[in-house]
């Protein structure tokens, strides 16, 4: 079985830096911003580290309110690529700003998508017209805070798009967090921002195996879930660069992001 390996430059790094091998780039990320709060920044952070800006709807505002304070210059510095949504978010002054800019805005009335999920087809339909490019690594700006039916969707959402897209990690201000498959991962964690706490939540799955190492408590094919042990409030080892962790289902790893 092979193991898959994490890192998480794309969800914090302050640049962009595309793995070239032969002139050939391996590695290039999207940035969809949810209508949920967040820092300066994280924002900076974020964005330097994608190359695609998409906001969901409603996200637009977030990010408006987060950069407009620098004027001209910063707003033009965080112009996003596309708004996308059902539109019932969006305040009128922000649309009429990111118009003028030349944003593509994108009205979408289907009910039985979230704005989030009008986005990620948007950036499936870039791939598509240049297939010959590596699928985008995807991170999302918000999606575990605020109403717990939107959390809720954003865990349900990642679990479903494992089976689909490589890499999608959903980040705030306190936590990031992504969905491992089933099989055997190691996380690459650097601790200046990353930690204390992490944990492995059985979301979506009836019950999960788990082993770890690299942890203040690990795991040794422990059973995992809702009704049972779930490990939660764990702690990352300083001493430790790598966390392995080996599941028999798929499962929710979130760590803690120190102040940026």
């Amino acid at each position: 079985m092979c193991t898959r390996s994490w890192n998480t430059n794309g969800a914090h790094a302050q640049t962009h830096t595309p793995t070239q091998t032969n002139g050939t780039t391996h590695r290039r990320r999207a940035l969809i911003i949810l209508n949920q709060p967040f820092s300066p920044n994280l924002l900076k952070r974020v964005w330097a580290s994608s190359e695609w800006h998409c906001c969901a709807d409603g996200g637009a505002n977030r990010l408006y309110d987060v950069v407009a304070s620098g004027g001209e210059d910063a707003l033009l510095q965080y112009k996003p690529d596309l708004i996308k949504g059902d539109l019932d978010s969006l305040r009128p002054d922000v649309r009429e700003s990111y118009a003028s800019q030349g944003v593509e805005i994108v009205y979408d009335a289907d009910q039985d998508s979230t704005d989030l999920m009008k986005c990620v087809a948007a950036l499936q339909a870039l791939e598509a017209a240049s297939a010959d490019e590596p699928e985008y690594e995807l991170v999302l700006l918000g999606g575990l805070a605020g109403r717990l039916d939107q959390t809720v969707h954003t865990l349900s959402y990642l679990h479903k798009l494992r089976k689909t897209r490589r890499s999608v990690m959903a980040v705030t201000d306190d936590n990031i967090g992504w969905v491992l498959d089933s099989g055997k991962h190691e996380v690459h964690i650097d601790h200046s921002v990353l930690g204390p706490t992490c944990g492995l939540l059985p979301v979506g799955v009836e019950k999960t195996l788990l082993t770890t190492s690299g942890l203040r408590w690990n795991l040794e094919n422990h059973q995992s879930s809702f009704d049972g042990l779930m490990s939660t409030s764990n702690h990352l080892v300083k001493a430790e660069e790598v966390v392995r962790i080996e599941t028999s289902n798929p499962i929710w790893w979130t760590m803690e992001l120190r102040d940026l």
